[in-house]
């Protein structure tokens, strides 16, 4: 190491702390990825994803798969589907999460779409105004539904955009497409660094 010119060695030293940050920053990540369960949820929020002209991508998929398994048992949850309509996308993020959702059984009268939300701060911005509007107890314990991979930056989130994440629940719904779980988790450390520091 001594060998090599200062300006090298400024250089390495620099990349390894960027690996160590990012090292840390994916540990966060991932101690985020998995079910948060407490209270007595009242309202489920899903968290909307790519829409294909076929119907959910994959992990959009998986955000409903996993929401239709714990609505089994708690069948009585308010739903709230979360997502706007990309410029690639046939219908928004909402009314397909809706769509799905019915088509295995959900009664569509206790599911609300909000569907003008672009990122994740305006998911949980718009469905806490969609709820206050429609009358609802926006204190009431709420679980949010999401790939393990967002979880961590949605808790910080909600922290912000409700002013509390006491009587927040997670469900973490797995990633079966391996090429789209690799690049988020990839992704998200950097997505975590910006929402901390710009989504206000």
């Amino acid at each position: 190491m001594r060998r090599l010119p200062i300006p090298v060695r400024i250089l390495l030293a620099v990349v390894l702390a960027g690996l160590l940050c990012f090292g840390g920053l994916l540990g966060l990540v991932l101690s985020g990825s998995v079910d948060r369960v407490s209270g007595t949820p009242e309202i489920m929020i899903i968290l909307g994803c790519q829409v294909k002209p076929w119907g959910p991508s994959v992990l959009l998929q998986d955000r409903l798969d996993k929401a239709l398994s714990y609505l089994e048992d708690h069948p009585n949850l308010t739903v709230v589907v979360s997502g706007g309509q990309g410029a690639d996308e046939p219908v928004s993020e909402a009314q397909c999460m809706y769509d799905y959702l019915t088509e295995h059984g959900v009664d569509g009268e206790r599911i609300l779409l909000e569907d003008q939300s672009f990122n994740t701060m305006q998911n949980l911005e718009n469905s806490l105004a969609l709820l206050a509007a429609e009358g609802y107890d926006t204190g009431a314990d709420m679980v949010v539904v999401s790939n393990g991979f967002h979880l961590t930056r949605v808790r910080l989130l909600c922290e912000r955009v409700w002013g509390r994440a006491d009587n927040l629940s997670t469900l973490a719904a797995p990633s079966s497409h391996v090429p789209s779980r690799l690049k988020m988790y990839l992704r998200e450390p950097l997505a975590l660094v910006k929402s901390f520091f710009f989504d206000r």
